[in-house]
């Protein structure tokens, strides 16, 4: 808990999701309102700390520093650093990376707040398959799934705020302000207006790259496939988040 109390960020917020699922879209709608940063993917977990000799260790074990301390109070630097950049008092990291990794996020902040930003995983798939030409289908569905199984074991061991992208899209102003109120900052109408604010470069890697997302405006999500058009591998996971009966 000592440790806890130093973060300079007690309390960061996490949208746990899969690709694809229109986590950039719920970035910059964030990233709109005036109290709220939403930066680009930050990819957190892949951001270590290495000692490279073994006087460094023995120096590090003399302050009660192990490696994975280290690296949480970099990670919280790394947050700190952007939250003040901002101007904001609010920071969301949404990597969809972060799906197989909340637990160590919540090691690092056990007081950081989760997001379950959810899609129809055949949708999912869909948008994935549209990222290539030289996709292949099943392949891509195991891809999908490595993140949307870990969201769903997130989403069933973390308490936190469900979102349907299908939601987000085809009712705005409803999901906005049931964010708004999870995050206990008042809804700001300027929200839906992302196109209206810089955000930084869309690129792959950091997030969403498509043309949808540079239009600056919400658009309507595609048509929910029918019952039978959703393969056999995606069934298990469509029928837990509610998109088969």
């Amino acid at each position: 808990m000592a440790r806890a109390r130093a973060r300079l960020v007690p309390s960061p917020v996490f949208v746990i999701c899969p690709v694809r699922s229109g986590s950039t879209l719920l970035r910059v709608i964030l990233n709109s309102h005036p109290h709220i940063c939403a930066p680009h993917e930050l990819h957190l977990r892949f951001t270590r700390v290495e000692l490279q000799k073994h006087y460094a260790e023995i120096a590090m074990k003399e302050l009660g520093l192990d490696l994975d301390e280290l690296e949480h109070m970099l990670w919280d630097r790394v947050l700190h650093y952007e939250l003040v950049r901002s101007g904001k008092r609010i920071i969301v990291d949404k990597t969809p990376g972060n799906a197989t990794f909340y637990e160590r996020l919540r090691t690092c902040w056990p007081q950081a707040r989760f997001i379950f930003l959810l899609r129809h995983p055949a949708s999912i798939v869909a948008s994935l398959m549209e990222t290539r030409a030289d996709r292949e289908l099943e392949p891509t569905i195991r891809e999908a799934l490595q993140y949307m199984e870990g969201v769903e074991a997130a989403r069933r061991s973390v308490p936190g705020l469900v979102v349907r992208y299908e939601q987000l899209t085809g009712d705005p102003v409803a999901t906005t302000k049931q964010i708004c109120s999870f995050l206990g900052v008042r809804w700001d109408p300027r929200m839906l207006e992302y196109g209206r604010h810089h955000h930084g470069p869309f690129r792959a890697g950091i997030g969403d790259w498509t043309s949808k997302i540079r239009t600056g405006s919400i658009q309507k999500p595609r048509p929910l496939p029918e019952p039978h058009e959703v393969h056999e591998m995606l069934r298990p996971l469509a029928k837990a988040w509610g998109y088969l009966s």
